[in-house]
C-alpha cells in the first residue's frame, strides 16, 4: 500500500515509565498496543508508506512479507477505526 500512516492530531506514541510499556495517548483515550503493534508504530514517521513499513519489518524479523503485511494492515485498520491513526 502506498498510503502513509500518521498519528491523528493530539495522539502521542511514547514509552510510559509508570506502566513500563509503550502507549498511544489520545484525547480521553489510552491504547496499550501489543508487542507486534509497538514494532509497527515505531516506524510511523509521517513519511514512510505502509509498504516500506512492511519491507522493514520483514527484513528485520526475517519473516514472510505476506504474514507481516497482514499484521500491519490489521493493526492500521484497527487503530484507524479507533481514531488513533489516519491513512
Amino acid at each position: 500500500m502506498a498510503a502513509v500512516p500518521t498519528f491523528r492530531r493530539g495522539v502521542k506514541f511514547r514509552f510510559d515509565a509508570v506502566r513500563n510499556a509503550w502507549v498511544l495517548l489520545a484525547p480521553e483515550k489510552l491504547f496499550m498496543p501489543d508487542e507486534t503493534a509497538v514494532e509497527i508504530l515505531k516506524l510511523v514517521d509521517g513519511t514512510r508508506s505502509i509498504d516500506a513499513i512492511v519491507d522493514d519489518l520483514a527484513a528485520r524479523f526475517d519473516a514472510p512479507r505476506e504474514m507481516i503485511a497482514e499484521d500491519v494492515a490489521a493493526t492500521f485498520a484497527n487503530l484507524s477505526t479507533r481514531g488513533a491513526v489516519q491513512l
